[in-house]
């Protein structure tokens, strides 16, 4: 079973990625986020990493994330024997959110005393990332 990835689909998913965590994290819920992991507009300037460095960090966790979505896509649709609807596409997405990302996301509420609101909040990110991401890579032809 030899898998083919169209790059130009886990491109094209990476930049819906970043895309939604841009909107996510800025005009939607920036606000909300900043307030719940206590951050300051001083404590934000101070950070380790510059904006530009985290967003290039972004882009290379949104490549790997997509490139791995792409091939999952086709091993779970050899496996369910099913493939290329949106259907799939959103049963994909449900199930390596809850299995993979909800669950490694839960341990800042369980290990590290963040507020569960902040883990509802960056999980449904994930959620709503995750299905964006898994529609354009199951459904371009």
């Amino acid at each position: 079973m030899e898998v083919t990835i169209n790059y130009a689909a886990v491109i094209t998913a990476a930049i819906v990625n970043m895309a939604v965590g841009m909107l996510w994290y800025g005009p939607l819920f920036g606000r909300q986020w900043q307030k719940l992991m206590e951050f300051t507009p001083e404590s934000m300037k101070s950070m380790k990493l510059t904006p530009v460095q985290a967003m290039l960090g972004g882009v290379v966790t949104a490549l790997l994330l997509s490139v791995v979505l792409a091939n999952d896509a086709f091993v779970w649709a050899n496996f369910m024997n099913d493939s290329g609807t949106a259907i799939f596409a959103l049963k994909l997405a449900f199930w390596i959110w809850l299995g993979y990302v909800a669950t490694t996301q839960a341990g800042s509420f369980l290990w590290e005393g963040k507020p569960f609101a902040l883990f509802v909040l960056n999980a449904a990110e994930s959620f709503v990332a995750l299905l964006a991401m898994s529609l354009v890579l199951v459904l371009w032809k």
